[in-house]
Parts: C-alpha cells; sequence; structure tokens
C-alpha cells in the first residue's frame, strides 16, 4: 500500500543492468541493494525514478523534440493520422478527445501499440487489431520512434526482473506465459500551456490527464525538461509533484502488477496538470503482461500478504480493451 510519502525516490539501476542476465543475480551485492530499493519504492509510493538506465540522453531528447515538431503541425496535417476504431484505437487525438472518467483531458496525443495481426488472439485481440499510424512530416519519426520503443521494451523487462526478485520469485517470474511475448502501449502526448486555449487565459478545464492509475505492469515516463506537471497521490490525498530530473525516468506500476504482487504493490493514483505557460511534451512507455495473459497473484506474493489471494484472474487484452473502448470521444 502506498504511503504518505513527500517526494519520489531515485534509484540507480545500473548494478541490476550489468547482471541482469546472470543466473547468480540474485546473489550479486550490487544487484540486491537496487531490489531493495525497488521494493521499498513499489511498497511505499508506486512511483520511482531509475538513473543508470543505459538509453542514450541524445536519444530520450530527439523524441521529445520529434513530438513538438508534430504537435506544432497545422491541425489538418495532424489529422491524417487521426484515431479510430477502425485503425484499433491508433494515431492521433486531438485536445478534449481523450476522457478519464467521464472528464475529457486538456492534452493531445498520439497513440501506438503493439501490432497485433489479423486473427492473432482471436475475438479477445480483435479491436486492437491493425498497424500504427506513423506521421510522414517529421521526417524520421517512424524510425526514430520505433528505434526507442525497442529500447524502452529491453530496459522495461530488465527492470521487471529486478521486481521480481524484490517480491520473493525467481528473475523470470514476469516472463514465459505472463509476459514473454510482453504488449506494449505508448503514448506521445502534448500539453498545452495555460494561456494556449483558445486564446483564453485560462481553458475551461486545466487538467491535462485526470487522475488514473496504469493498466498494465510498468510505465516509463520521459519528460519535457523545466515544466513540472505530473502528480501523485499519497495515502492522505496529498498530491507530490514528480519533477523532471535530467537522464532519468520516471517510473510507475500498474494494475497487473498490483493483481500479481497480491496488493503487496500498489498502482498510485496520478494526474498531470500543466500550469505554465508553455507547451509540454511527456513520452509514456506502458511495459504490459503477453496480451492473453490471465494474471492472478504469484503464489510467493499470496503467502507474503497472509495467504488468501485478493484478486480474482483478469485478462490482460480484456482489462486493456474495456478501458481503451471507454476513454475516447471519436
Amino acid at each position: 500500500m502506498a504511503t504518505d510519502f513527500k517526494s519520489i525516490p531515485i534509484i540507480d539501476i545500473a548494478p541490476l543492468l550489468a547482471k541482469w542476465d546472470d543466473p547468480k543475480m540474485a546473489q550479486d551485492p550490487g544487484v540486491c541493494e537496487v531490489v531493495k530499493q525497488l521494493d521499498q519504492a513499489c511498497r511505499e509510493a508506486g512511483f520511482f525514478y531509475v538513473k543508470g538506465h543505459g538509453i542514450p540522453e541524445t536519444l530520450v531528447k530527439e523524441v521529445r523534440n520529434i513530438t513538438h515538431k508534430f504537435f506544432d503541425l497545422p491541425y489538418e496535417e495532424k489529422l491524417k493520422i487521426k484515431m479510430t476504431a477502425a485503425a484499433g484505437y491508433r494515431g492521433y487525438q486531438r485536445v478534449g478527445e481523450n476522457i478519464t472518467k467521464g472528464v475529457p483531458d486538456m492534452h493531445e496525443a498520439i497513440d501506438c501499440y503493439k501490432e497485433l495481426k489479423q486473427g492473432m488472439y482471436g475475438a479477445l485481440g480483435k479491436p486492437m487489431e491493425g498497424c500504427n499510424q506513423w506521421p510522414h512530416n517529421p521526417p524520421n519519426f517512424k524510425e526514430l520512434v520505433e528505434s526507442y520503443i525497442s529500447l524502452c521494451t529491453d530496459l522495461s523487462r530488465k527492470i521487471m526482473r529486478g521486481i521480481a526478485l524484490a517480491l520473493g520469485g525467481l528473475p523470470d517470474e514476469f516472463e514465459g506465459e505472463r509476459g514473454g511475448d510482453a504488449f506494449w502501449v505508448m503514448r506521445l502526448i502534448g500539453y498545452p500551456g495555460v494561456s494556449a486555449a483558445n486564446g483564453k487565459c485560462t481553458p475551461e478545464n486545466d487538467i491535462g490527464c485526470g487522475a488514473h492509475t496504469d493498466y498494465g505492469l510498468l510505465t516509463l515516463v520521459n519528460q519535457d525538461e523545466d515544466i513540472t506537471a505530473l502528480q501523485v497521490r499519497n495515502l492522505s490525498g496529498e498530491w507530490i509533484s514528480a519533477p523532471p530530473i535530467p537522464g532519468t525516468f520516471v517510473c510507475n506500476i500498474g494494475d497487473m502488477l498490483k493483481i500479481l504482487s497480491n496488493g503487496l504493490y500498489e498502482s498510485t493514483l496520478h494526474q498531470v496538470i500543466n500550469s505554465s505557460l508553455t507547451y509540454r511534451v511527456c513520452i509514456a512507455f506502458f511495459y504490459e503482461p503477453n496480451y492473453d495473459a490471465a494474471v492472478e497473484p504469484l503464489e510467493v506474493c499470496v503467502q507474503r500478504s497472509g495467504g488468501t489471494p485478493k484478486f480474482e484472474k483478469a485478462v490482460y487484452g480484456e482489462h486493456l480493451v474495456s478501458k481503451v473502448q471507454t476513454n475516447f470521444v471519436m
């Protein structure tokens, strides 16, 4: 369960990444220290920063920059990749089309998902079948973002090996039938500054993204520097800021990991309010279980939390589709 945390911890994961595929990684002192910090962060906040993650800072910034360039384009240009249900909910959505708990969010976005081939998961996969819609302008957008996705997928898998150890399991607990063919989601999001809403001083709703938890296992957040907008709710209901820290990702755990951990780890509520005058970009990468994974509490977590499963089995793809189909106005 989340606590009354007042700040979000920073974890140097370099020792974990150095030994991630070592059969004896669980005995390595450096790995053990990272695992201890991951466990504390996941229990107390459900959020943490990672540094020493190995993804080049030049690429991290380049992805933000090219996203800014896309959102700077005329509306008509952006509509060339408009999101539709027929496109598997992939593509561009304008400000206000994303809905959180019935309220339009003040952001625009490009939504991408791991591509599902027709018939791959039968009826379960049908709503999400399709190819990602990539803009032709700016040039090189698809190639740059796909290389970034590949690195984020690899990094997330390695962090999840550390979290598996933190829960008392084996390093590969979240591979195989649970996450060996991990699904992923990526949202490239633009939050207008407070003066940008149709020339008004203040938009009707200043919530860039309403309070929510994430759906899957682990989220990596790459946010513009110098603008603090992400807020995380602690146990007392206070909103704690997660300011950008150069060289880090903000990480948080999602609903599927909450189930797998039998509630030992919480998927914490968070929201985005861009109260600056400056347009803000955020790239959120969501690492998920296998699309068809039946997710239920790990036995080791049940034993560590009173001996009784607290959650029923959930099929990840069903959970995703139920959220996606209620999150958009098209």
